[in-house]
């Protein structure tokens, strides 16, 4: 709740508020399972929302969807009411603006990103890839930029990383060597993330940042709630999902440095996921990341059981802490609690170290930033009770919710451009039919040679089996050959016998020149005619 336009965290031996104005310089919300944790993330983003700042938070087992719903009154909420000096009139039970997210589609409006949008780094982590498959990735994706070949979702990139193992001889002298091995160590890991349900986090239409800085139409900022309970299963996948998030905002929003107010506020429940086992290179962006967007006027509150989940150069941007109590029963429990007990600024009532570890439920040092962006002495602090249910919201009525959201009809469905797939598939399919017209050419030409060879095998033989037997090259024997010089020569002396007769009869008196010529030219012709049967 507010008080004089601050948040309300709790009380000690005075009020604990969380300044507005030093959001942007990150928090802390530490404590062992069932210390209170929830109930504080919850106080600290109702308190965000009242001030109109937009609101996501990560919903990791389920229960912080009840903030949609408002709370009911009971003798506890009472007595804590009384504990913090806020009178149970003056208290409003409220459910908030909730919006509800969720990466696989089923708690909430579906979550996506383009493979452009995570980048080959955050790729690379989530696939586990080694510093050689690393560099084949930043090639296919340098590859697809330069050819202004998209890459959406999970089969473009298999497409453009079986083009890489068809082409790599051509592309070693631009890019470097691209192994099949490695291209093929590629598309295994990337068949097991789609096996595990995150080829649904690719695609489009992706997340537009601006829809999760809005403000309900009473003022409120809209929390946003991320379901997480199946992406928590799913460490590489939801690390790599926050930090794809953290570099958008950094990447869209505008410097804006320190306002009165900050413009979204984030809560990344389960912290030590998105640190643990992270490759050098992912945690200096993390870090890089943590630094700098605060000037975006973004704050991040990261919520774990142990200060020492986080590492150092990112605790050390979180300057907001609330601690509450940690169990120390072996020595590296022990160590933790001191090094969570040195982070605050000492007060002389109470030792800090001996504190961690007998808080009650509900209450937590706090040390938030005063308004010179000082730390303030840790308090031991009880902590408010929060306006909205401490109940799950049922599925149901979620789903209902979910519904009739505006933006559910935007992100709903799944569209599929034209993109890497298409193209690659295109191009592929050109070159498969331009080869095959190609082999038919050479198959036709090939017939033909093949059936010329075959028939001059075949008269090469017919003129061996005519010169065995004795035949001439038109397979005539030699009586057959006599015979047929005979007819012509009869033929011959008769087409001269005619001609002379039809010439007398038609030039009847003409010189003898005349009707030599003509009974030459007539013979001829008849000679030719008749000649023609005895070929």
């Amino acid at each position: 709740m507010l008080q004089d336009g601050k948040i309300l965290v709790g009380r000690g031996d005075n009020p604990v508020y969380l300044l507005p104005g030093m959001a942007n310089r990150h928090g802390l919300i530490a404590g062992a399972t069932g210390t209170g944790k929830t109930v504080t993330l919850k106080v600290l983003a109702e308190g965000f929302s009242e001030l109109g700042v937009p609101v996501f938070l990560a919903d990791i087992k389920g229960d912080v969807s009840g903030t949609a719903l408002a709370g009911a009154d009971s003798d506890a909420v009472r007595q804590r009411l009384e504990a913090v000096g806020v009178e149970p009139g003056s208290f409003r039970f409220t459910g908030a603006p909730c919006r509800f997210w969720d990466v696989f589609g089923k708690g909430g409006i579906p979550v996506r990103a383009t493979v452009t949008d995570v980048g080959p780094l955050l790729l690379s982590h989530l696939l586990d890839l080694t510093d050689v498959q690393e560099g084949v990735l930043n090639i296919a994706f340098r590859v697809a930029d330069e050819n202004g070949w998209e890459l959406i979702d999970l089969k473009d990139l298999r497409s453009l990383l079986t083009f890489l193992g068809e082409h790599r001889g051509e592309l070693v002298h631009t890019y470097g060597n691209v192994s099949s091995q490695s291209v093929g160590a590629i598309q295994r890991a990337l068949l097991a993330l789609e096996n595990d349900g995150a080829g649904d986090f690719f695609g489009e239409p992706s997340l537009d940042i601006a829809d999760w800085m809005q403000q309900a139409p009473d003022g409120r900022g809209r929390i946003n709630v991320l379901h997480c309970v199946e992406l928590a299963q799913k460490p590489l996948l939801y690390a790599t999902f926050l930090l794809w998030m953290l570099s958008e905002l950094f990447e869209e929003l505008p410097e804006v440095g320190d306002g009165d107010k900050p413009r979204l506020v984030f809560f990344f429940d389960e912290a030590h996921l998105l640190f643990a086992n992270a490759p050098k290179a992912l945690l200096e962006k993390v870090v890089q990341v943590v630094k700098l967007i605060r000037s975006k006027g973004v704050g991040i509150f990261f919520i774990t059981q142990s200060p020492g989940d986080i590492p150092d150069p990112v605790l050390a941007q979180l300057n907001n802490r609330i601690q509450h109590a940690l169990r120390a029963y072996t020595p590296a429990e022990q160590k933790a609690v001191r090094a969570a007990a040195q982070s605050f600024r000492a007060n002389p009532a109470f030792k800090t170290e001996e504190a961690i570890g007998t808080l009650g439920t509900g209450v937590a040092l706090c040390s938030m930033l005063d308004a010179e962006g000082v730390p303030t002495v840790v308090e031991k602090t009880t902590i408010c009770p929060p306006a909205s249910s401490l109940s799950a919201l049922d599925d149901a009525a979620k789903a209902m919710l979910v519904a009739n959201d505006p933006l559910y009809a935007k992100y709903r469905e799944a569209v599929d451009p034209r993109s890497a797939y298409e193209i690659l598939t295109e191009q592929a399919e050109a070159a498969a039919a331009k080869e095959a017209e190609l082999a038919a050419e050479k198959e036709m030409e090939a017939q033909r040679k093949a059936a010329e060879k075959a028939a001059r095998e075949q008269e090469k033989a017919l003129q061996a089996q005519y010169r065995a037997e004795g035949r001439d090259k038109n397979g005539r024997t030699p009586m057959e050959r006599s015979l047929l010089k005979a007819s012509r020569n009869t033929v011959r002396s008769v087409g001269r016998q005619l001609s002379g007769s039809i010439t007398r009869g038609l030039l009847g008196n003409s010189s003898k020149t005349v009707r030599s010529a003509a009974s030459t030219f007539v013979g001829n012709m008849v000679s030719d005619l008749l000649g023609g049967f005895f070929k």
